[in-house]
């Protein structure tokens, strides 16, 4: 008999993946295709990178995810529905967990995991004192394919291996990748340095509050409101089936006669699912379904984090797209236009967004900030003639114009410095490279807010109280500028208001 396993990658620097279908039927969704008694895994992945750059964007592919039976029992299972590559922006899995994929596999002994990588792209903004290979001067971002010291290939066969998949009992792995470790001091990317990704088991318990299976953004297929269910197709094709129950929250919805049910959504629109499991039939639980866009809305939406500023014009570095398109460069540089009137709002997911935290036009605009932006009709250019060379270059850029800026949650990471009980805030520095906006005054800490609703994932006590002096932790929440426009925004310390907090072990990434 077969029993189903779950792939997943969270990352802390952190993204959970997995996805739903079986070795011989790998082409189809996972729907009532996944065999009962299915055995969720999960891995986790992480970044910390070298000293004298800030790492803006760095993506790797993972082409083959395999999993090795003990000697003599059968061939090794890939993990990859169909052994489709799927690219992973690790800079932008600090503090939140991305769902990716399933595979079927026989019940019984395993021994170890294989995970090959392959197409790294590094963009950095260079903070030392000289030029890189000449060719990258001093305070200017550069995007390099480095190259990949050693294999490509990282086998995991230690602890905590050897594992028994059986019925009815989830596994899960934390995969921790360490940029630190992993990009060498000339730029390369060596994956099997010691402690450049390093594997451990996720306990079998699941957190009501925080769901360790993390977020999957897509396409709506069909939708069958009999069923409660929906089908999401993912960025790299995959198929899922979406299940909705009386827990479901339904954020950001659309105007609609039955808000926060499913009569609402529609075959196209794009929304992220927080998927709070993995059923027995292989379907997916939805946590929280969010709506991004709709498909008659704007052509494009593309998502950023602001790196520069001019006069109604801003600067991002370009990290997602709905719908995905090749056109547009992932890691490139966007010089946006601001339409007049454009609208500025913030996207709250359903969060209570304090008074004081403002974001209503141009002025509250500042270094850090993750926006969301719709792209005028006919408005987008991008260099067509751009290749990534194997040498130090300018990263491929975009122009567009946009009427409509979404603030979304940034993510930052660092030590807790001071802690405030009595203001539910405390104070976050020592940064590691993995910057917060590269035009950013240099500040020694940035304060942090909490609120009621904010979560608290991986501390001794799940709550404000968990947070200590000294702990090295990502926040994943909203960037507002702190003067309301009053200064220059090269000249302003932001504000974050958490919307996650979330501590890493040992102290590091």
């Amino acid at each position: 008999m077969r029993k189903a396993i779950f792939l997943a990658f969270l990352a802390a620097f952190s993204s959970l993946l997995t996805s739903c279908g079986t070795t011989t039927t790998a082409t189809t969704g996972c729907g009532n295709g996944c065999l009962v008694s299915g055995v969720p895994v999960s891995l986790t992945m992480t970044d910390d990178p070298p000293a004298g750059v800030s790492v803006l964007f760095f993506q790797v592919s993972l082409t083959a995810a395999s999993l090795q039976p003990a000697v003599g029992t059968g061939p090794s299972i890939s993990l990859l529905n169909g052994n489709t590559p799927i690219q992973i922006d690790v800079t932008q899995l600090q503090a939140l967990s991305a769902f990716l994929g399933t595979a079927d596999v026989p019940a019984g002994t395993y021994n170890s995991l294989s995970l090959t990588f392959a197409n790294p792209q590094l963009v950095i903004i260079n903070h030392s004192d000289s030029a890189l290979s000449s060719s990258c001067a001093v305070g200017s971002i550069c995007t390099l394919t480095p190259a990949l010291d050693n294999s490509a290939t990282v086998d995991f066969g230690s602890a905590p291996f050897p594992v028994t998949v059986s019925a009815n009992s989830p596994l899960g792995f934390l995969v921790d990748f360490h940029l630190n470790t992993v990009i060498q001091s000339d730029l390369s990317v060596n994956l099997g340095v010691a402690n450049g990704i390093t594997l451990a088991q996720l306990p079998a318990a699941v957190s009501p509050v925080a769901p360790p299976f993390g977020f999957l953004t897509g396409a709506v297929g069909t939708v069958s409101i009999s069923q409660n269910q929906f089908t999401l197709v993912a960025p790299w094709g995959k198929t899922f089936t979406v299940d909705v129950n009386s827990s479901t929250v339904f954020a950001d919805w659309p105007p609609c006669a039955s808000p926060g049910t499913l009569s609402c959504l529609s075959s196209g629109a794009i929304v992220q699912v927080q998927v709070a499991s993995v059923e027995s039939n292989g379907d997916l639980l939805a946590a929280k379904i969010v709506f991004l866009k709709l498909q008659s809305q704007s052509p494009q939406v593309v998502e950023g984090t602001v790196i520069g500023f001019g006069p109604m014009q801003i600067k991002l570095i370009l990290h997602n797209q709905f719908p995905n398109s090749t056109a547009v460069p992932l890691g490139g540089v966007a010089t946006v236009t601001i339409d007049s009137g454009a609208t500025f709002s913030v996207d709250s997911g359903g969060f209570a967004i304090p008074s004081g935290a403002v974001f209503s036009g141009f002025s509250n605009l500042t270094f850090g900030q993750e926006l969301q932006l719709a792209v005028d009709p006919g408005s987008m250019s991008c260099v067509t003639n751009w290749v990534l060379t194997g040498s130090w270059q300018a990263p491929p850029s975009c122009t567009f114009s946009t009427n409509n800026v979404q603030l979304e949650p940034s993510q930052l990471s660092g030590i807790v410095s001071s802690i405030d009980s009595s203001a539910s805030s405390f104070a976050l520095g020592n940064f590691p490279s993995i910057t917060f906006g590269p035009g950013a005054p240099v500040a020694l800490s940035i304060p942090v807010d909490t609120a009621s609703q904010t979560i608290y994932q991986g501390f001794a006590t799940d709550s404000f109280s968990g947070l200590a002096d000294g702990d090295f932790v990502s926040v994943n929440g909203w960037v507002f500028e702190d003067d309301n426009g009053i200064l220059d925004p090269a000249m302003t310390q932001p504000f974050v208001l958490a919307q996650t907090v979330t501590q890493h072990s040992a102290g590091i990434f």
